[in-house]
């Protein structure tokens, strides 16, 4: 039979852990699941990826396979000699004339089954189902107030006869509040089924906060321009301003410069324990652009009287 590096195929070491194999996996996974890749061979990896994964996580095949020893991958070999008789010989392979025209899943997969007769897990036993991980992209307003969404998947599955198919995966969750970009949510019990009574995977969802088009979100907390007129900033104004939750009124005080941040406490995003994030309004001196004469003589009397000189600085600046 053709050997195939398992370890090579998954990118580890073969001191891995099994925390580094699982994440190995998830990786791997997502990169060429076939619903998502744009990778050619995306399937086929896939599948490679799903083979090694199934020896690998597994500690009592882990350790049959390091068993067959090293080898080039699709380097053809056997197996030691006194390993069909620990692991193969008078169980599946027995009627197929030794090991010379079985794949290598196979022997792994006869391993399952020669467990179960020897009253270990058997291939018919409690199979825990496959972990899922999907994009998510969400309304600021969702992340603020949490919300229940509709997901319609597209699982693909390997049955039991190792042939790969997609069949449809709707999932209803919950998004809690406060979920801020780039969190990873673990919805248990949402993934693959399991088969044989095994529990199901698990759902792994990648939240996307999508932009929008009055708010700016760094983490919990929130950041919006917020135009004020000339007058507003000279003299100082009560101004009322947006906020997730409503409008509220934010005072002014005289002399605000352009680019002035006034924080709001607490008005960010919540989460679910209470600790919530600020919002901070970021002052931007709004220029009337249509005047009639009256306002503009306004603006000509205010320059006629004013010493203020926004440019003093640069002259006193000289040359370079």
């Amino acid at each position: 039979m053709k050997y195939r590096d398992y370890y090579a195929i998954m990118g580890l070491a073969r001191t891995a852990s099994p925390e580094d194999i699982k994440k190995a996996y998830r990786k791997l996974a997502r990169k060429y699941h076939p619903d998502v890749s744009k990778e050619t061979d995306a399937e086929e990896r896939f599948k490679e990826v799903q083979e090694a994964y199934e020896t690998l996580k597994d500690p009592e095949k882990r350790a049959a396979y390091d068993q067959l020893g090293r080898h080039a991958d699709g380097q053809e070999f056997r197996p030691p000699p006194d390993w069909g008789a620990s692991f193969g010989q008078g169980g599946p392979f027995a009627s197929s004339g030794g090991f010379d025209d079985i794949d290598l899943a196979d022997l792994f997969a006869g391993l399952a089954g020669r467990r179960g007769r020897d009253g270990g897990r058997s291939a018919q036993g409690p199979h825990p189902g496959q972990d899922f991980e999907a994009g998510v992209r969400i309304t600021l307003d969702q992340a603020y107030h949490g919300a229940e969404i509709q997901l319609d998947l597209v699982a693909t599955q390997i049955d039991d006869n190792g042939a790969m198919r997609r069949v449809p995966h709707p999932v209803k969750v919950r998004i809690p509040r406060g979920v801020t970009d780039g969190t990873k949510l673990r919805v248990p019990g949402k993934g693959g089924p399991g088969r044989n009574g095994g529990r199901n995977g698990d759902l792994y969802l990648d939240i996307e906060v999508a932009a929008h088009s009055i708010f700016r979100l760094d983490g919990q907390d929130l950041y919006l321009d917020l135009p004020i007129a000339p007058w507003e900033a000279a003299l100082g104004a009560n101004v009322e301003m947006p906020t997730p939750a409503g409008k509220i009124s934010l005072k002014v005080p005289p002399g605000t410069r352009a680019g002035q941040q006034f924080r709001v406490a607490g008005r960010g995003l919540a989460r679910a324990d209470g600790k919530a994030g600020d919002l901070y309004a970021i002052v931007q001196i709004a220029v009337p652009t249509v005047l009639d004469d009256r306002q503009k003589a306004l603006f000509r009397q205010l320059a006629e009287a004013s010493a203020f000189n926004p440019r003093a600085h640069l002259e006193t600046g000289g040359g370079l």
